[in-house]
């Protein structure tokens, strides 16, 4: 199994003096470490579980181009772009630009956005759910459409692009690789199915992840596509320093319904000392799961 790390709090102690000092050496410690995947999150606000907008909160895809001059291997994404946050001509654009600039490293993680707190509070606007899953669904295609030969128009119901024009392109072909967040059985893994790379559920019990799986693959049968070339992620809260052996047999579970990657959190105060130890005591051994 492979790690992901999710930086997801910037308000370490004497944050105002070093956020940006933590936030470079965590990364360069997760890519020399091996780390396969690499994330901030898509947010103006901190989320309200972790201090609210109040603590500190960098904007996700400045900070992937940053963290592409200071890596070289790992993947980057935002885990995940909110779908109201960017029209989608101008998000293929942004991602492909993180692609070009860290050499083929970045990933589209996106999600039908929630927090209507810094929708209100920065002015934009946030639609009903329904027409945020109308709205992701459009921005898949886009982005697809500017990712291939196809730099025509697109017509939809929330968006019109004259031209779909990307260029430079992505380095790989076939575009930036799309990762979906969320496990809504409904509209959410049906789009995993139609258009996405990857998935991200929650790691809430090995039962709950292989029910979604099994979702997940019945959407797949319906639509024709083969469940096989899905990566399975999914983000968990477990700590992998308290009880390393737990921890691992916990992961070997998941990893039998087919999870090839978990995103953790780094724990407490300091991210780069629970970084390198991760990567010196745990990565070795998770690989081998």
């Amino acid at each position: 199994m492979q790690l992901g790390v999710h930086y997801a709090s910037f308000s370490h102690s004497a944050w105002p003096d070093r956020l940006e000092e933590r936030l470079t050496e965590t990364a360069r410690v997760a890519d020399q470490a091996g780390v396969s995947l690499l994330t901030v999150m898509d947010h103006w606000f901190q989320m309200e579980d972790l201090g609210g907008p109040g603590e500190p909160m960098l904007e996700g895809y400045t900070t992937l181009g940053y963290l592409a001059a200071v890596t070289e291997r790992v993947r980057l994404s935002l885990l995940v772009t909110g779908v109201t946050y960017r029209h989608p001509g101008l998000l293929a654009k942004t991602v492909t630009t993180v692609d070009r600039l860290s050499r083929g490293r970045a990933m589209l993680g996106i999600g039908a956005a929630w927090y209507d707190r810094e929708h209100a509070g920065l002015g934009v606007p946030f639609p009903s759910t329904s027409e945020r899953f109308e709205r992701l669904e459009e921005t898949l295609q886009v982005c697809r459409q500017m990712w291939s030969d196809d730099d025509g128009p697109y017509d939809g119901t929330h968006y019109r692009l004259a031209e779909t024009y990307c260029v430079p392109p992505p380095v790989r072909r076939t575009g930036v690789p799309v990762l979906i967040g969320g496990s809504g059985e409904r509209k959410t893994l049906r789009l995993v199915a139609q258009y996405a790379d990857a998935c991200n559920l929650f790691g809430e019990s090995p039962e709950v992840v292989a029910h979604k799986l099994d979702v997940l693959r019945r959407h797949c049968d319906d639509l024709g596509r083969d469940y096989g070339t899905i990566e399975k992620t999914m983000i968990a809260t477990a700590d992998p320093l308290a009880d390393t052996d737990a921890f691992l047999s916990s992961m070997a579970q998941y990893a039998a319904l087919g999870i090839e990657l978990v995103t953790l959190v780094p724990g407490g105060d300091d991210p780069v000392a629970w970084t390198t130890e991760v990567g010196e005591r745990v990565l070795p051994r998770l690989a081998e799961v």
